[in-house]
Order: structure tokens, then sequence, then C-alpha cells
């Protein structure tokens, strides 16, 4: 019971990772395209925060969608396991994934067509990016708790038949 919590955990806070990170590019995105649609009826500043809303859902999405690719993928391999490559295109795949299933649903009012394939091209880079930023995260998480662990391994020390061991010493 408590391995499916730790999952549930996880893939929770791998989405809402994503959603921090996707927010402001969607962000950007609604500004973009605020700008490029001047004639809309929407303030430019509501269009920005719409669209930063709509991507911060569909991060948490994507990264609850990584994360149980990742976990069919890789099964329970840890993160220094893990080439960046691989955990790239796992991230990819969610992404498609993710855009294909935008499309499929009609966000944005758009179906299959030029502006789909975009918005899916979209979601499987930022599924890609995500996924090695996720990485990167998580390795650096683990270097800072090696480093914390540090000063209590230098404690233990070795003992003196294991330094002499350790030195070649037959004694």
């Amino acid at each position: 019971m408590k391995s499916w919590i730790r999952r549930i955990r996880g893939a929770i806070g791998i989405g809402l990772t994503w959603a921090v990170g996707w927010a402001p590019i969607g962000a950007v995105f609604g500004l973009v395209l605020g700008t490029l649609l001047p004639g809309a009826p929407i303030p430019l500043g509501t269009v920005a925060i719409i669209n930063a809303t709509a991507f911060g859902i569909l991060g948490f999405v994507g990264g609850g969608i990584f994360s149980t690719v990742l976990r069919l993928a890789e099964g329970r391999r840890r993160f220094d396991q893990l080439s960046l490559p691989r955990f790239a295109g796992l991230g990819a795949l969610g992404g498609l994934l993710l855009g294909g299933l935008a499309v499929a649903t009609g966000m944005w009012g758009v179906g299959f067509g030029g502006v789909g394939a975009v918005l899916v091209g979209v979601a499987t880079l930022l599924g890609a990016g995500s996924a090695a930023g996720t990485l990167a995260l998580a390795r650096q998480a683990d270097d800072r708790e090696l480093l914390e662990e540090g000063h209590r391994a230098a404690e233990v020390g070795l003992s003196d038949g294991e330094a002499r061991r350790l030195l070649g010493d037959s004694r």
C-alpha cells in the first residue's frame, strides 16, 4: 500500500513541477497569440492568463502521463540509472500522447490539421524538455542528499584492519 501512495505522490510532484514550468510558456504563447490577433474582444492580459492556466493544467496532466510512461518503461530503476536521452525520449512520448489527446478533444478549437500538428509538436518538445529538466532536478536533489550525508560517512571512517587492507598491508 505504501508503494502506491509513494507512486501517486511522485506523479503529483512531477505534474506540479511540469505545471510550474509550462505556465509561463503558456503566458508567452498567449501574449504572442493576442498580439497576432489584434481584433480579439478579449484584453491581451486576459489571453495571457487564460493560456498560462491552460498550459499549467496541460503540464500537470503531461507530468502525470510521463510518470505513468516512465513507470511502465523503466520499472524500478533509480534516476541515477537512467540516461538523459532515454528519459527525454520518454518525456517526448508523454508529450506526444498529451498533444494527441488535446487535439482529439478539440482544445483551442483545432482539429487534425496544420495547427493541430503544431500543437502536438509543441507538446512533444515540451514533454522532452520537461523530462530532461525533471531528471536534472532529481539528480541535483540526490547530489545534495549525498553531500548532506557525507559528514556522517566521514565520522564513521575505517577500522584499523580495513585501513591496512585498503593500503595493501597483509598484517
